[in-house]
């Protein structure tokens, strides 16, 4: 793309409207699909092109039967209207960063940030005091397009920088793979003991199943039937037991000691490393889908961005060393 105009000029131009509405229009061949784009209505796109067909002196669209095309005229001039309403969205950005350049509002899903990001943020806090943070918890999706079920534009909700977790595919940003994860058992040591010690999965038949309506992309039945497959339990009715809206609530359920949950043991890594979560059993089910760091393309390169994401990183490598020191759970079964 050309760089803008910094040469001072006097402008003779239309109604910005009226530009917009012959943009998206030509775009679609469709003023319906216009009108839907700008939330205005087909008619009230029509009154902005023939506006500006008045105003310019220029026929820009052949209204056929069932469709329309550009005029030659049109054709020639959308490339350079393309290009100057990107300059513009470009010097707005610039604005917006400059404004904003010491605030970094991130977003990401509650269990990773209760569990995992909260206990550490004055790490990052401490190494980049220049920085101030927002921790927005948030499972909406990332929809560039907007057309998702439960969309999230990070523009639109002035969002800096998002954790999802997912298979990677956001068109439209930039995006990093922060973590992929393993799901195993995990409880209260309290379990281990009492009238139904824990000491084989088997011996689950006689504790709670803890579920979420989602864990991690599956779900909560299932995963706990792929665990138990893997651990060679069939008997088991993976259905029972108590459901909740969010995996943190299911966790700290487990905390409390009222039965098992499946989670990955490396954002539970502070509560097994303190004792109050254990992993009996060495068994594991890796899941389809990661954690992956996404931003704006034009905002990667970002100061506050790259010292963000560099921090995850670093966190992620060093769990993941901490969690490979571990010592085996008391009754462990062979790693499969």
């Amino acid at each position: 793309m050309r760089a803008c105009r910094d040469t001072p000029v006097s402008y003779r131009l239309p109604p910005l409207n009226a530009l917009r509405a012959f943009e998206a229009a030509a775009r679609h061949l469709s003023f319906s699909k216009a009108a839907e784009e700008l939330f205005v209505t087909p008619a009230a796109i029509s009154h902005q092109i023939k506006a500006l067909e008045e105003h310019l002196g220029v026929q820009l669209f052949r209204r056929l039967s069932r469709s329309l095309a550009l005029t030659e005229a049109a054709q020639n001039c959308l490339p350079k209207l393309r290009e100057g309403f990107d300059c513009l969205a470009g010097s707005v950005e610039v604005l917006r960063e400059q404004e904003d350049s010491g605030i970094l509002t991130a977003s990401m899903p509650p269990a990773l940030a209760a569990k995992w990001l909260v206990p550490r943020l004055d790490n990052f806090m401490l190494a980049h005091p220049e920085i101030e943070m927002r921790i927005a918890a948030s499972s909406g999706l990332i929809d560039a397009n907007g057309g998702s079920n439960d969309p999230m534009d990070l523009r639109r909700d002035d969002v800096d920088i998002a954790i999802r977790f997912g298979n990677g595919d956001y068109p439209g940003y930039h995006v990093e793979r922060m973590l992929s994860l393993r799901s195993t058992l995990l409880c209260s040591p309290r379990l281990l003991k009492g009238r139904h010690p824990l000491r084989a999965p088997a011996d689950l038949r006689h504790h709670t199943l803890l579920h979420s309506k989602s864990v991690f992309g599956y779900a909560s039945g299932a995963l706990w039937r792929l665990w138990l497959a893997r651990a060679g339990v069939e008997d088991i009715d993976v259905e029972r037991g108590p459901w909740f809206s969010d995996t943190s609530l299911a966790i700290e359920a487990a905390l409390d000691g009222q039965g098992a949950t499946i989670a990955p043991p490396l954002l539970m890594l502070g509560d097994i490393v303190a004792g109050r979560l254990v992993m009996p059993f060495d068994v594991t089910v890796p899941l389809d889908y990661a954690y992956w760091i996404v931003c704006p393309e034009h905002a990667a390169r970002q100061p506050k961005i790259v010292a963000f994401s560099e921090w995850l990183h670093e966190e992620v490598r060093n769990d993941e060393a901490m969690l490979a020191r571990l010592p085996p759970s008391a009754g462990a079964t062979s790693r499969r």
